[in-house]
Formats: C-alpha cells, sequence, structure tokens
C-alpha cells in the first residue's frame, strides 16, 4: 500500500529522472551544433569562440606591410616573411614609402582579415631569413594561397631572388598581372633590379 510519502518519494524520483533525460538532451544537441559549426569554413572563428585554435592555424596578431605578418604560434610570437613576393616598402626606414605599398599593405590586410592562417614551410627556402623572421607560405582557410593572390592582382612580384619551389608558379602569374596592366603595373614607374624584380618609384 502506498502512503502519501511513499508517492511523493517516487515522483520525485521520476521527476529527477526526467531532469536529468532533458539535461542530456540539451547537452546533445549543443555538442551537435558546436561540431556542425567547426566543421564550417571558419576555423579562426570557432577558434575565437572557444579561446583556441583549430591544429595548424595561428592567429595573425599584426600585418605590418604587405609580405609580412606577426603570428602567435601557440603562445611564441613570430614575424613572418612571405616567400616567394615581395610588395613595395612601407616599413623600411632605409627608403621612402614605394608606389602602391600602403594599397598592398590594405590588400593583404583585406585579404587575411580576421582568419586564423595556416603556414607552410619550403624545402628549397631556409627557414629564416637575414632578420630572423621565419619563411613560409601562407595559406587561408579557403585553402587560397596569399601570395598567389598578391601577385595575381598585381600587388607584388614574384620574388625569384632566392629558390623556392613554386617559382615558375609565381612568375607565371607576375606575367599575367603585367600583361593585364593590374595594380602596380598600370600605376607605378618600374626599374628592374638586382634581386630579379622591380622597384617601383616613390609614392
Amino acid at each position: 500500500m502506498y502512503t502519501f510519502s511513499n508517492i511523493r518519494t517516487i515522483c520525485s524520483m521520476k521527476l529527477k529522472r526526467r531532469h536529468k533525460k532533458i539535461l542530456i538532451g540539451l547537452v546533445v544537441s549543443l555538442l551537435g551544433m558546436l561540431i556542425t559549426y567547426l566543421g564550417g569554413e571558419q576555423p579562426g572563428e570557432v577558434g575565437r569562440l572557444l579561446g583556441t585554435h583549430t591544429p595548424g592555424m595561428y592567429q595573425v596578431v599584426s600585418i605590418e606591410d604587405g609580405d609580412t605578418v606577426t603570428v602567435n604560434m601557440n603562445g611564441s610570437v613570430e614575424r613572418v616573411r612571405f616567400i616567394g613576393v615581395d610588395t613595395p616598402e612601407t616599413q623600411d626606414p632605409r627608403k621612402p614609402v614605394q608606389c602602391f605599398g600602403r594599397a598592398a599593405s590594405d590588400f593583404t590586410k583585406q585579404l587575411i582579415g580576421t582568419h586564423d592562417v595556416r603556414l607552410e614551410s619550403d624545402p628549397l627556402s631556409s627557414n629564416r631569413d637575414r632578420y630572423d623572421r621565419l619563411l613560409r607560405y601562407i595559406y587561408l582557410p579557403d585553402g587560397r594561397l596569399v601570395q598567389a593572390e598578391i601577385i595575381r592582382e598585381g600587388y607584388g612580384f614574384a620574388y625569384t631572388s632566392f629558390p623556392f619551389t613554386k617559382s615558375t608558379e609565381f612568375k607565371a602569374l607576375e606575367t599575367s598581372a603585367r600583361q593585364q596592366n593590374k595594380g602596380l603595373w598600370g600605376s607605378c614607374e618600374l626599374t628592374p633590379n638586382q634581386y630579379g624584380g622591380f622597384t617601383p618609384n616613390p609614392e
């Protein structure tokens, strides 16, 4: 025979089980939403949401000019020089700001935006340059290579003074941009230099 106390105990247990099921359901739903979001095309934004970053992707701390950025590599801040591309100068104290230099910096800033980037070394390139900057290819989350985009749109030159595996590809992109008068090719006075590239006129 059930007493009032027994009934109350049974009801309480059923409510606890029901609440537990609801809680489990909510957790599963949230996990599902998170997994879906992680599978999207914005790993940098996910990293910022969770306070972490997708493995192999690094946060860009600052963009110095068109071909140099600073990244946070798991707590270590590194300056990174883009392999195989040279953009007009804006930061070199020995040189005036060059034609299209500010435009190249703005292009790189817009291209990278708030995305984290993937860094890749080149077996033909040294690990660092003489300024102790890491030498790397810079990939966006959608797979685009930043160097290729800069050259393709006429914001920089293929920098072939040092060997790298994508030199033929970059020179072809440069030739195409030059033929179409894209970017600096149609806006600047360019003088060939000793590095196999060009020196733009001061802005």
